[in-house]
Parts: C-alpha cells; structure tokens; sequence
C-alpha cells in the first residue's frame, strides 16, 4: 500500500513538473528560411511565456526590411537556422505579467529591432539601447536573459517580451502602415533629428526605397528643401509628390552637375555598392553626411581618408535604429503628423514573401511590403 502510494506520489510530482514546463514556453508559429538563401516554410517553435514584466502581442502585421533579406542571404556573415526574420511588427496585446503598468490587454503594441538589454551601461542609461553590448536583436539573436534562447521574429503569429521594448501605438494610427515605422522611421528619423534639420536647409536623400521614402516625408514636415538622389526614373513622381523639390537620377552624369557645396545635410540610405564620396562633396561647409543604409560586405564602400582632409569642415556619421524612447517619440510624431509609409500587404504565404524578397531587390517595390500575419495558417 506504501508503495502504491509513493508511485502515486512521484507520478503527481512528474506531471506537476511536466505541466510547469510547459507554463515556460509559449508555442508559436511561423515562417521560415532553413538554410542560407533558402525558400520559406512553415515553421512552428517555442518562445518563453510571459513573465512578471513581459507582455505578450498576436501580431497583426509584419513588414520586409531590406535588412531582413540581407540576414536570409548571409550578406552581414554567419547566420544561424532555421530563420523566422522580421522587426518592423504591430499587434495587440493578449496577456501581461504582474508587474506591467505600461500597457493593459487589448492595447495596440509594435516592436522594432531589438527585444532586451542590460539596462545598466552608459548606452542604456542615455536611451541609446541600441548600442549596448548586450543588446537582443529581435531575430538571429541569442536571449541571455532568457536561457539564451534564439530570438525569433515577426513573420510570426505571436511574440513575448519585457514590457520596456514594446512601443505604445496610438488607437487612431493607421495600423496597417505602423509596422515599418517600427524600423524605417525610426532608422532615418533619428539621425534628421541628431543633425538638427530645420526649416530652410537643404537636405539630400540617397536611395529612395523603404527608408528613403520616410527620411523625405520627415525632412520636407520640418520644412527643409529636399533633393532625391537614386538611379532609377520610375520614382521620379512620387519624390515630388511627396514633397521633394527636385529628383536626381545618379546613373545620368549630366543631372549631378552643379550639386557640390550645395547641401546642409545628406542621408544615406543605400544599401547597395555606391560612392560615399559623391554625396561628400555635396556637402557645404559644416554639412553633415549621415549613413545608416549598410550594403553586403563583399561590397562594403569606404571614405578614403584624403576625402575628408580634403574636404575638411564636413562631418560623417553612422546611426543605427533609435532608442525606445526616441522610438515613441518618432511613432506618436509620425501619427500626429500623418506620415506613414506606402505600403503593399501580402498575405502570409511563403510564395508571397519570396516574391516580395525578389521584388525589393530588382527594386519593384513603392515602397514596403507589409505581411498579414492574420491569413499565417
């Protein structure tokens, strides 16, 4: 009978553990790419529930940043598989730990490139998250807050993570268009708003796709006269639709002429092989050149040193994403103001996002492909 009962006993106890683990881990589905360059396909995995200070959102959309296909392709170096990709994600919240007070069930929540961070270093303290050592990435990423698990991202059903990471989006913003924003936005917002841009100045926009599109519409609201620069004609309509005074076509000589010592600030955006030195000389006195579009590595450009003695009182500078709060601050200026960017939905099918990766890179897309993730079966 002792025995009977201690069997009894240690048979509660394993099925009282098992059903704990499970409480740790949020089943999640998704797609994915398997191997370097390879096809999507539907992919199912675990994420870790949500704790004390995480909430929980089932995404609604999930855009295509050309960052996303550079990881699918191993542009960046080595990358680790089965990828689900995307940062640039909008839904809602379902569920949230006890300690949360920033959000409740039933919010609107977005996510953009990164999920964690220490929280303690000088980067942190300064709301520069983005540049700390520990710094989760959404995707392709190891979680060492949480078992070190692989961060997965948003061409996905679902996504938990501390309360600190999600951004707030306003019930009235256009909810299909947010996503991008969560990347595209913020990644050219920042740096216009480093570089002080104000009424008046001359600014230039390199590469007028995803993040392009956005860099003009945020420079043309601060009242600055805008030139796009890209190297195709079909675009020419929407950068003056959207407020740009002239458009250059860089591949056509002739249309660059009288363009040196001309601008007050220039944003790269481009993220394929070009010369930086171009747009350098652009540059008046005291302009400013600001980079945040990084191509392959295999065709990485450089600033020979020379250029800059040469052309000496202009400044460089790189700026990856923003932090939270500046990422808030650029989401409720961008719904306030109406800027969004143009956007295409696709539905959630590996077919779909493969031609949509195809498309960006033969450059079809005006100008964001945004997934959504409602129709993922």
């Amino acid at each position: 009978m002792k025995r009977t009962l201690n069997l009894i006993t240690l048979l509660t106890l394993s099925l009282f553990t098992a059903a704990s683990a499970q409480q740790k881990t949020l089943p999640a589905k998704g797609l994915a790419v398997v191997a370097i360059g390879g096809k999507f396909k539907p992919f199912e995995f675990q994420r870790h529930a949500v704790g004390d200070n995480d909430i929980q959102i089932d995404i609604l959309y999930a855009s295509i940043c050309h960052s996303d296909i550079h990881h699918v392709k191993g542009d960046w170096g080595k990358e680790e598989f089965p990828m689900v990709p995307g940062h640039e994600i909008a839904g809602k919240v379902v569920a949230i730990g006890k300690n949360v007070t920033k959000f409740k069930v039933g919010d609107l929540a977005g996510v953009g490139c990164m999920v964690n961070s220490c929280g303690q270093c000088e980067y942190c303290k300064a709301g520069l998250e983005q540049y700390c050592k520990d710094v989760v990435l959404t995707y392709h990423d190891k979680d060492q807050f949480h078992n070190n698990e692989t961060t997965q991202g948003g061409y996905s059903n679902n996504i938990t993570l501390t309360e600190g990471f999600a951004i707030k989006i306003p019930a009235t913003a256009d909810l299909k268009k947010v996503a991008p924003l969560l990347c595209a936005g913020i990644t050219t917002y920042s740096p216009i708003r480093y570089a002080g841009v104000k009424k008046g100045d001359k600014v230039g926009v390199a590469g007028f796709g995803g993040l392009g599109h956005m860099a003009v519409q945020y420079a043309v609201k601060l009242g600055a006269e805008v030139t796009v620069f890209d190297i195709t004609e079909d675009k020419r309509k929407d950068a003056k639709r959207m407020g740009a005074i002239r458009y250059v076509n860089v591949n056509d000589s002739a249309q660059l002429k009288g363009l040196d010592n001309s601008l007050n600030f220039v944003l790269s955006t481009i993220p394929a092989s070009y010369e930086p030195n171009t747009y350098l000389k652009m540059l008046k006195i005291d302009g400013q050149m600001g980079i945040v579009g990084l191509p392959p590595y295999a065709v990485m450009p450089n600033i020979p040193i020379d250029k800059l003695i040469w052309q000496g009182n202009r400044k460089v500078f790189g700026s990856q994403i923003g932090g939270i709060k500046e990422t808030q601050e650029m989401l409720d200026y961008s719904a306030a103001n109406n800027i969004y960017p143009e956007v295409e939905i696709i539905p959630a099918t590996a077919t779909a996002v493969e031609n949509a990766y195809k498309n960006v890179l033969d450059g079809k897309v005006k100008f964001r492909y945004v997934i959504d993730m409602k129709t993922l079966k």
